[in-house]
């Protein structure tokens, strides 16, 4: 059986991201299911395994096709671009901003290059990335750009769970602005492609209400009659096998327990609250609308426990688990 290999950029050195990297790539179930090929720096990675207990030997390579991918070996690009005695774990720093960019950089090329099936990501620090004067706040702009993508399209996946996002990093009241007939159409349309991509057959899809109880009928809240419903009716006449709007404080647990593929949540915290709720550690981001596909852990680099051999790996584990199970069908596609 094909094992896809998955590009992991270790994320912000000052954080917890080398810690879950090593600590991953020495679960041997992880190496059962992919080829895993760390883009960071050595000496990082090998201070990460000593503060962390996890004893595994670094294989320096310049191309994933050529790596040992036997347990205990970590297969890594070393861009040797953190200068130990001034990195500082726990702390915000221009230093592990920029490299952390240089790893997503070279990790997204090689998906781009088809030397990498999946992006794997760790966690990034937003002030570090600010501090090194890096013009993106978060992954999903920095890979879009890179793969010069307008649009990516996130998903959140948690056991059973899938969700999708409306809108995501804007206040609560532009989110109310932005759900509108014409958005929530063409994100149904945008959902369902998706979905498919990820080889999930004629997908069935809810939408979930905005306004408490879904405005009952504009008594409180006319988002749903005016936009909603119309949005809805208009995608069912194409075929789209939608519904909606359902009660946002039912709609996750019908789709958890299988009655939906997926659900449209129409802001930001809407779905983050009811994916987080089911399991945190093990709610994974997928981003998909890019000609590579990206997992990622879904938490951030915890500088108050960076150094300190606590963090647990179980997200990236998830990632990489997920990144393997819908390479084929991506690739397949693409």
């Amino acid at each position: 059986m094909y094992k896809p290999i998955l590009a992991i950029p270790m994320g912000d050195a000052a954080g917890i991201g080398p810690e879950i990297t090593v600590k991953a790539l020495a679960d041997n179930a992880v190496q059962e299911i992919a080829r895993m090929v760390v883009v960071g720096d050595r000496m990082v990675l090998q201070k990460a395994m000593e503060f962390s207990n996890v004893d595994l030997s670094i294989n320096c390579i310049d191309d994933p096709r050529d790596g040992n991918y036997t347990s205990g070996v970590v297969n890594l690009i070393d861009l040797d671009n953190i200068e130990m005695d001034k990195l500082k774990m726990g702390a915000v720093q221009a230093m592990t901003g920029k490299a952390a960019y240089e790893y997503i950089e070279v990790a997204t090329r090689l998906c781009l290059d088809k030397k990498a099936d999946v992006l794997t990501t760790t966690a990034i620090n937003k002030e570090s990335l600010k501090a090194a004067k890096v013009p993106f706040i978060g992954h999903t702009e920095i890979v879009g750009a890179l793969t010069r993508t307008q649009n990516p399209l996130t998903m959140f996946q948690v056991h059973n769970l899938r969700v999708f996002f409306l809108s995501r990093h804007v206040s609560l009241r532009q989110a109310c602005e932005l759900v509108t007939k014409n958005n929530l159409l063409a994100f149904i349309d945008q959902s369902v492609s998706a979905l498919k991509i990820l080889g999930v057959k004629n997908p069935h899809i809810a939408v979930a209400g905005l306004n408490p109880h879904s405005g009952e009928h504009g008594l409180f809240g006319r988002e749903e009659v005016d936009a909603v419903m119309p949005a809805v009716a208009a995608a069912r006449q194409r075929g789209v096998n939608v519904d909606g709007p359902i009660g946002a404080d039912s709609v996750f647990h019908f789709a958890l327990k299988g009655k939906y593929d997926a659900v449209l949540s129409l802001y930001h915290d809407q779905g983050h609250i009811a994916t987080k709720m089911v399991d945190f550690e093990k709610t994974i981001s997928i981003t998909i609308g890019m000609p590579i596909l990206r997992t990622s852990v879904d938490h951030g680099t915890a500088l108050d426990i960076a150094g300190k051999g606590i963090a647990s790996p179980v997200s990236l584990i998830e990632a990489i688990r997920l990144g393997a199970e819908y390479a084929p069908f991506f690739n397949q596609d693409h």
